[in-house]
């Protein structure tokens, strides 16, 4: 199964964000959408999740129309974790987590048993389970994320959509996250996440997306995708890049610049 974008254009506020943008979230992968501020990246997984109707082109789940199907269907099959995390209104952290079950509730049911475990297993997952009483608006940011992440988890889509899921996280948490979103892959879960760290997105993602201008510049495995040269013209920065101790691309920002944009920038992605 795979979430495809196809010649995608989104317009908001009277401005082009994104322009000719297709883009696959394949089922067992890790797609990590990277650029710079502004690119579009959030723009694109919201897109991707039914959240901003596009222009043009189109948004597809395993053949169907993203805008044919009920929300409740959507609900089913795509999952997404906002950068935004801030609560809407004054629930337990347990029960913004069992919104997750909605899709796969009939109408006006309440939870049962297994519904449950899925919230505790999902609280758990994350590390935040001793919050579940916890009131949202009381949690710290980083707290508040986790449980957004446990949300999309107990929701059991088969594609998770996140957008900066660990910008709020502490080292040890981020690596949870991303052992998790790993993990979901390989289960077999289809996984885009908007990523500012290069060198995660390299270590964690199996392709990655660039975006620049509201297009799409270059999309590939990070090892042919995050090289000196596209990181210049992507970045406006310069880096060297060299292996890991596991042997990912590791990249060295060594100078903010400024050089003439490249042709890379306004031709078709590679």
């Amino acid at each position: 199964m795979s979430l495809v974008a196809r010649d995608l254009g989104v317009e908001l506020d009277r401005r082009r964000v994104l322009s000719g943008v297709s883009v696959e979230v394949r089922s067992g992968e890790v797609l990590g959408l990277i650029g710079p501020n502004g690119a579009g990246k959030s723009t694109l997984l919201r897109a991707l999740g039914g959240l901003v109707r596009p222009t043009t082109g189109e948004v597809a789940i395993d053949g169907s129309r993203l805008t044919s199907l009920r929300p409740r269907e959507r609900a089913a099959r795509v999952a997404y974790v906002a950068q935004d995390t801030a609560a809407a209104a004054d629930v337990t952290a347990a029960e913004l987590v069992r919104m997750g079950r909605y899709a796969h509730r009939r109408r006006l049911s309440r939870s049962d048993a297994a519904d449950e475990e899925i919230v505790r297993d999902a609280l758990e997952a994350v590390g935040v389970a001793h919050l579940a009483e916890r009131a949202v608006p009381s949690l710290s940011g980083g707290e508040r994320q986790l449980v957004q992440i446990a949300r999309a988890l107990a929701q059991r889509a088969v594609t998770l959509l996140l957008d900066e899921p660990t910008s709020a996280l502490d080292v040890r948490h981020q690596l949870r996250v991303f052992e998790i979103l790993r993990a979901r892959a390989d289960a077999g879960v289809g996984v885009a996440v908007v990523l500012h760290d290069l060198n995660d997105a390299s270590r964690y993602c199996d392709r990655l997306a660039v975006l620049h201008d509201g297009r799409l510049v270059a999309h590939g495995t990070p090892e042919s995708v995050l090289t000196p040269q596209r990181i210049a013209d992507v970045y406006r920065i310069m880096a060297t890049v060299d292996a890991d101790a596991f042997g990912y691309p590791h990249i060295h920002p060594t100078a903010a610049h400024r050089m003439p944009r490249s042709a890379a920038l306004t031709g078709r992605a590679p």
